[in-house]
């Protein structure tokens, strides 16, 4: 399912939004979006640049070793 927004259009919101000028609620509002989206992408944006979680090749690493073990 294609995403109705683009990527650069996501990252311009996610950098307005973590100046912290205004509060996550005006900027929402200001782009056109739910609160609820805001926050999403600001917490996946967060995972991704802090690492955390495995990435897609250990991820699928691990499931073929799930697999072999089973």
């Amino acid at each position: 399912m294609p995403t109705p927004y683009g990527a650069e259009f996501r990252q311009d919101v996610i950098d307005v939004a973590r100046k912290g000028e205004a509060p996550l609620a005006q900027i929402a509002k200001d782009f056109g979006l739910s609160i609820t989206t805001l926050k999403r992408w600001i917490a996946i944006s967060e995972r991704k640049d802090s690492g955390a979680g495995p990435a897609a090749a250990e991820s699928a690493e691990m499931r073929e070793l799930k697999k072999r073990n089973r």
